[in-house]
């Protein structure tokens, strides 16, 4: 990479940390941190969920896309990404920033996962990745996501969460089972990572 393209990435990245905080401030309740996640937690979420060998994934709250940028490098040419954005600013931008065709941009709740890729015209995804707050929500809400996603999934599927908290973890267990759970500390604030994989 020049220098020129190396300033231009480090432009986009500052970008991306200030729209993040303004999230933050304007929503705390819907953005998990002030900061984004560090290339280490991407690099940890893309290896727990084998991103690699999927052909769709769906990503719940990209925030301003510093996962979904990691997302869509590992990805096969052939695969598709939704993320599923329920900040407005948040998604025009994802919209603005982000050219690659494999990726759908969709401004809504996560609740509603199957809807967004049936809107979408995609099939069960392999892999759902969600970095939203569980710990913030009312359980009822944080139950009735992973329901979704739980439906959503395809058979043999894997739903990966990062979290700061292990409120996505208590919310599961009855509906998903007990998940994998790993840490990534290079990461500010460190990162619960959880895997649960679908039967079949």
């Amino acid at each position: 990479m020049d220098e020129r393209a190396t300033a231009t990435a480090l432009i986009n990245e500052a970008e991306r940390a200030v729209r993040f905080f303004q999230g933050f401030l304007r929503e705390p309740q819907q953005v998990g941190s002030v900061i984004p996640s560090s290339r280490f937690l991407e690099r940890r979420i893309v290896d727990t969920g084998d991103v690699r060998n999927a052909r769709t994934v769906v990503e719940l709250g990209p925030g301003t896309g510093g996962t979904t940028h990691a997302l869509l490098r590992a990805l096969p040419a052939d695969a598709r990404l939704l993320a599923i954005e329920i900040d407005a600013d948040f998604a025009r931008a994802l919209r603005h920033d982000v050219t690659d065709a494999r990726l759908a941009v969709h401004e809504g709740s996560a609740q509603h996962v199957g809807a967004a890729l049936a809107a979408h015209g995609l099939p069960a995804p392999e892999v759902i990745v969600s970095g939203i707050p569980f710990s913030t929500m009312p359980g009822p809400l944080g139950e009735s996501i992973l329901r979704g996603v739980w439906d959503a999934l395809a058979p043999g599927g894997r739903f990966v969460a990062y979290q700061f908290r292990d409120r996505v973890a208590v919310l599961g267990r009855s509906i998903l089972g007990w998940p994998e759970v790993d840490m990534e500390l290079l990461n500010v604030p460190p990162m619960r990572v959880y895997r649960w994989r679908k039967p079949g």
